[in-house]
């Protein structure tokens, strides 16, 4: 075993770790194993690309005539995407496959946090009674953002590779700091499980806010003092040994639900209707090609594409003339400048939405060759999903094809009453535009010159009003209304004029007209308030807008843990 290097004990057993040229030495162990009769266990196979048509052919090769106690077990991690696949069918046909999937569910997710550790590892630090308290808080922290992936975007903005390392070496800092310190650093832990272990993964900034704030809610010194709910119902336990933490988990975890991570109930209800019509997307991809429609009448593909090509194309509107909108206006203010560059951007998309359905439109009718495109796009008309060349120019939406399109043709009427005059209307969609964040910044520049004000020492200031859109008949003196925006998370109280809980099943409900103006950046009011993302879509992330201050009499902490931002589209 040792001349051929690789691992060989009493139990004929062949242990090869591929990768840095092992192939040989793993062929030599599979010819040895199937003549002796020895089991053999090849790892990471996904690092040997190129020899794994080899390995297949070798398997072959022993399938027959080898000896009956000769085993091959294989491990290797799992493919990114489906275009990663690189296991050959052949080894996959002939194998007994098992996945270790991940815990589900916080139960088991803080047993398994808590299986990383030992009675020996609970008894190595001199400061027992904290080293305990942290640990346990780490626990459960590490089952809470491994686990809050599963609600999607309202749970974090991007999916992050969390894992035990990121667990064990915060212990082992958590007790090079307890042995060396004569009082728990807890900015320091917070700091080095926050911003470097766990968040060396985080890219995206409201993640990290969210991860900074579970520490501080989590570990703080009200932890030793017996006062530390670590979620409703669930206090952190005292002093126990090892199986005692195992057994408390047991007795005193609540059922699994949404507040056990400090989200609304009504997060899991979006997270399975996503899940659900993800499900009935595929079952559609799915359905045959051709549908009948009423007694005997049988209504094509191609039919139905025709229908609705014929039909966006009489609803689509002239595009936009920019040289006539250039000659009528006396002066370009920020608010002009950001219709003009609406207006190009949607000439851009409905050019391309013309061009595509006349070409489809002459493709079906056999005068032109259909081309790989022109398919994509009749796919995308029959299935109701928006044609990946529309959306190369759109804005970002979840919308199906009918409703994106409905809401397409909203946003060109409202760029033709704006530009008729170019007078602001009472009340701005903020949702309406390809980019929201140059009407924000247009509402600065546009004050920094009246007030002949620094722009850079400039921000918005975001009062929610009691009325909705129809109620206002005019714009005001000073800055903007806007409307169109929706909260996720919780809701808004017109009454009392702060955030609140969410009722169940309002996932997104709407918010009242919003009084947006600037203001110097050391006027700002930063008291009682919980800084909240705006977002384009639901899916959160790179479709961030900007952050709107809004009151509330809670520790904004609540609302950053309950996933709490505005969207512009539903």
């Amino acid at each position: 075993g040792k001349k051929l290097g690789y691992t060989f004990n009493n139990r004929n057993l062949h242990n090869v770790s591929l990768g840095q040229g092992q192939e040989v030495v793993a062929e030599q162990a599979l010819d040895l194993a199937a003549k002796e009769g020895h089991w053999v266990i090849l790892q990471n196979i996904h690092l040997v690309t190129k020899w794994l048509s080899s390995l297949e052919k070798k398997l072959e090769q022993h399938g027959e005539g080898s000896h009956q106690d000769f085993r091959v077990f294989i491990s290797a991690e799992p493919a990114p995407s489906p275009d990663s696949h690189i296991i050959p069918q052949g080894i996959l046909e002939n194998s007994i496959k098992i996945t270790n999937e991940a815990p589900t569910g916080m139960h088991a997710n803080l047993h398994k946090a808590l299986d990383n550790f030992s009675q020996d590892t609970l008894e190595m630090c001199t400061r027992e009674n904290e080293f305990k308290s942290i640990l346990f808080a780490l626990c459960y922290f590490h089952a809470v953002v491994a686990e809050r992936r599963k609600f999607g975007p309202q749970g974090w903005n991007r999916p992050y590779p969390f894992s035990t390392g990121d667990l064990t070496v915060s212990v082992n800092v958590l007790y090079n700091y307890l042995e060396a310190s004569s009082k728990v650093p807890y900015d320091d832990l917070r700091y080095l499980f926050g911003e470097i272990m766990y968040g060396g993964h985080i890219t995206d900034d409201w993640d990290r806010r969210l991860c900074k704030t579970y520490l501080e809610e989590f570990i703080k010194p009200e932890m030793l003092e017996g006062e530390l709910l670590l979620a409703p119902g669930f206090p952190l336990p005292g002093n126990m040994d090892y199986n005692g933490y195992h057994q408390y988990i047991d007795d005193a975890l609540p059922p699994e639900s949404p507040y056990l991570y400090g989200l609304h109930p009504n997060a899991e209800i979006g997270f399975l209707t996503q899940t659900s019509e993800k499900l009935f997307r595929i079952m559609l991809e799915m359905q045959p090609q051709d549908t009948s429609v009423g007694e005997g009448g049988v209504v094509t593909r191609e039919e139905t594409v025709k229908a609705l090509l014929e039909e966006m194309l009489e609803k689509l509107m002239d595009e936009f003339n920019i040289a006539e909108l250039v000659a009528k206006v006396e002066e370009r203010t920020p608010y002009v400048v950001v219709a003009f560059q609406e207006c190009e951007r949607m000439n851009v998309l409905t050019s391309e939405i013309k061009r595509s359905l006349k070409e489809l439109d002459l493709g079906l009718k056999g005068e032109l060759t259909m081309t790989s495109d022109m398919e994509n796009l009749q796919n995308a008309l029959f299935l109701d999903t928006v044609p990946e060349s529309w959306i190369k120019r759109a804005y970002p939406s979840t919308a199906s094809l009918g409703t994106w399109f409905a809401d397409l043709l909203t946003r060109i009427k409202e760029l033709e009453a704006w530009t008729g005059d170019f007078s602001l209307p009472s009340a701005v969609w903020l949702a309406g535009f390809f980019n929201p964040q140059s009407f924000l910044t247009a509402i600065m520049q546009s004050t920094a010159r009246k007030n002949e004000w620094p722009l850079d020492k400039m921000t918005l200031q975001c009062d929610v009003t009691k009325k909705n859109r129809e109620d206002f008949s005019s714009p005001p003196r000073e800055g903007v209304y806007v409307h169109g925006l929706f909260m996720e998370g919780a809701r808004w109280d017109a009454q009392t004029g702060i955030i609140m809980d969410a009722r169940l099943k309002e996932l997104t409900p709407a918010m009242p007209v919003i009084f947006i103006k600037a203001i110097p950046a050391d006027k700002q009011d930063t008291h009682s308030v919980y800084p909240c993302p705006v977002y384009k879509t639901c899916q959160r992330g790179p479709t961030y807008v900007w952050t709107f201050n809004l009151k509330t009499r809670e520790n904004p902490s609540k609302w950053v843990l309950a996933g709490v931002a505005l969207l512009l589209q539903i």
